[in-house]
């Protein structure tokens, strides 16, 4: 059992009634086998990286599924029309954990920030004050833009998913080989938007790396 999932089960079962109480419960319970939350906020970075790798992967699938439904024999069509239907569900399954994995990253982070701004005002040392407080602006400014870029690749998933969306519900309606063969142009523009999509995932991760060598930099 991994020591997040250890914390995370720990956080289930003594959470309060309220979520900050348990967000509370959960952080302490992390402190205490070694992990700040500075910590957590790599964890969560990475975590939602590896959900958009993932998120990439089955998109592009699905557009092979997609090319395959086009190109079909008239007495394959059901079987294909269910492949490519269970290809949409995994990919709107991944959009949805990348979207999940990104709000824990914010979530974690405004936490980390806030605690640090707070702690701002214990130092006696002016020096060290200001030090703390010079890259703290760092951290921020570099968090800022990976979840500008974060938000963006997210964002970009929703067009996808409805141009998949309207594809196989119009073939769930329209399972002929006349409906196929209407939706053979329109495979270039769906490239074009899977690729588009796919490239917004790909600077999101790479930033995403970058912040974490950063981070893990500095500890």
């Amino acid at each position: 059992m991994t020591t997040l999932f250890r914390a995370g089960l720990i956080c289930a079962l003594l959470a309060t009634s309220t979520l900050v109480g348990c967000a509370s419960t959960y952080y302490g319970a992390m402190e205490q086998i070694g992990f700040e939350k500075r910590d957590l906020l790599v964890q969560r970075v990475t975590d939602a990286a590896v959900s958009q790798e993932n998120a990439k992967v089955e998109f592009a699938n699905a557009l092979e599924a997609f090319r395959a439904v086009v190109n079909v024999d008239g007495g394959e069509l059901e079987s294909t029309y269910d492949a490519l239907s269970d290809t949409y569900d995994r990919s709107e399954d991944k959009a949805d954990k990348v979207r999940a994995r990104i709000k824990e990253v914010k979530g974690v982070a405004r936490d980390l920030f806030r605690e640090w701004n707070v702690e701002l005002t214990e130092y006696s040392d002016a020096g060290l004050r200001r030090s703390s407080a010079q890259q703290l602006a760092a951290t921020e400014a570099r968090y800022d833009t990976l979840v500008a870029k974060m938000d963006k690749a997210a964002a970009s998933m929703d067009p996808v998913l409805a141009v998949f969306h309207d594809r196989v519900l119009y073939l769930k309606h329209n399972l002929n080989a006349r409906a196929i063969a209407s939706l053979g142009a329109e495979t270039a523009d769906l490239e074009t938007d899977v690729a588009g999509l796919i490239a917004e995932m790909e600077r999101s991760i790479a930033e995403a790396d970058a912040f974490i060598a950063e981070m893990r930099a500095g500890s």
